[in-house]
């Protein structure tokens, strides 16, 4: 049996939210999807300068119809190349570890 399912379309939101990432942060950038058990997916966004970002989807199937809908935005997992082109900033290491760290 053949599936004729029409295929997912991207939410626009997170598109938009993708589109403005990559102009933000260099071409070509990295989207990694992640399911997030019953509150969807997130796509995680690992720009060309090395910034993350992430964009949540209600299903794994968005995540990848939002990474097919932005140019320059390229499917990735987190493989030695992926994370090897994060860069994780002072700022940012403080904002992760909460308020306790910041005493």
């Amino acid at each position: 049996m053949v599936d004729q399912s029409s295929p997912v379309a991207a939410p626009r939101r997170a598109v938009r939210a993708a589109h403005a990432f990559v102009a933000a942060h260099g071409k070509p950038s990295r989207a990694v999807v992640e399911p997030l058990g019953r509150a969807g997916a997130r796509v995680v966004l690992v720009g060309a300068d090395g910034a993350l970002g992430d964009v949540i989807v209600p299903d794994m199937a968005a995540g990848t119809a939002v990474c097919d809908a932005v140019a320059d935005l390229e499917a990735a997992e987190w493989d030695r190349d992926t994370t090897a082109a994060v860069t994780i900033g002072a700022a940012h290491r403080r904002r992760m570890a909460g308020p306790r760290a910041r005493r």
